[in-house]
């Protein structure tokens, strides 16, 4: 025996109310946080253990001042030398030559097994391992011409900087390999039968694709690689955190000169992560550009969509250039 259920009629369905569901314990989650916010800003404001006015007269002061532009500074050279190098190691753990796709991962190996501060006192230390720089034929044949001694060239900003692009070559290289190998193998392919050179499939194909799936990565890796600069304290190099401990050892002033530091380390990140969520938005805006040119001309094979690429990036251009005028 079956019981057949009547439809509720169409004047029934208007006139029904609706009645929206109960979330009680997004409330509960709320008021706990909200305690814990309100607890916390307490005991920030109550305390005067924290010194607030001590952190006001220091926060823009000339030592500290001079140790945030050292630190950005060295943040930026790290960045773009890192990009280059580690960007050259990917395409030769990409490329068909095995001496080329092994001298990079033994790089990587090396660079990502030892820990950074080791390098970086490494790199300090490397006068003692190579007293002078020499220059001629290998192995000692022939005349050697002394170019400097190490000790004069390798300071300690120059040790930052060697110890940090290294290191994180290493790591670049991974997330621009990661990158390299999200694109379609399909459209390399259409490339090389229209007859591009390798190179020109890299530069106008593969790398305007692989940006957007590199740049989340990389972003997190600058930021990180922003906070690791405080490790050239332990080789006397004035950075923020540097500059901020000569102080407080001077005046005994501890817990205010960290949180000075603390106040300018989390403005330099809160602007760095502001800047990748506009690059992120932004290649993600001609993501979808190019994903309408190639659904309009409905591609059905690898060779088309190469096509639909190409016209969507130069739709894309020119309207670039029509906001910039």
């Amino acid at each position: 025996m079956s019981v057949q259920a009547e439809s509720p009629s169409r004047q029934e369905l208007e006139t029904a109310s609706v009645v929206p569901l109960r979330h009680p314990w997004r409330w509960v989650s709320a008021a706990i946080i909200t305690l814990l916010v309100v607890m916390i800003a307490y005991t920030l404001v109550a305390n005067e253990r924290f010194e607030w006015p001590t952190v006001a007269r220091y926060l823009f002061s000339r030592p500290i001042i001079d140790g945030l532009l050292l630190t950005i500074q060295l943040t930026v050279i790290a960045t773009v030398a890192s990009l280059i190098l580690g960007t050259m190691l990917a395409l030769m753990r990409t490329s068909a030559n095995p001496i080329l796709r092994l001298s990079a991962a033994a790089y990587i190996w090396i660079f990502r097994s030892v820990p950074l501060l080791v390098q970086l006192i490494l790199f300090y230390n490397i006068s003692a391992l190579f007293p002078t720089i020499n220059i001629g034929l290998p192995f000692g044949i022939g005349p050697q011409f002394a170019f400097g001694e190490v000790n004069a060239i390798i300071t300690p900003m120059v040790a930052a900087i060697l110890a940090f692009s290294l290191n994180e070559s290493a790591y670049t290289a991974e997330t621009v390999r990661g990158g390299l190998l999200s694109v379609d193998k399909g459209q390399i392919e259409a490339g090389r039968a229209m007859g591009f050179s390798e190179g020109k499939i890299v530069w106008l194909v593969v790398l305007p694709q692989a940006l957007r799936v590199f740049i989340p990565p990389f972003g997190n890796q600058v930021v990180n690689l922003l906070k690791m600069t405080s490790l050239v304290s332990v080789i006397a190099l004035a950075d923020l955190l540097y500059s901020a401990q000569i102080i407080y050892s001077r005046t005994f002033e501890t817990i205010p000169l960290l949180i000075v530091a603390s106040i300018w380390y989390l403005i330099l990140v809160s602007a760095m992560s502001y800047g990748q969520s506009l690059l992120e938005a932004r290649f993600a805006q001609r993501g979808n550009r190019v994903g309408k040119a190639t659904k309009r001309s409905g591609p059905t094979t690898d060779t088309s969509r190469f096509f639909a690429l190409k016209t969507g990036a130069v739709q894309v251009q020119a309207t670039s250039e029509k906001d910039e005028r």
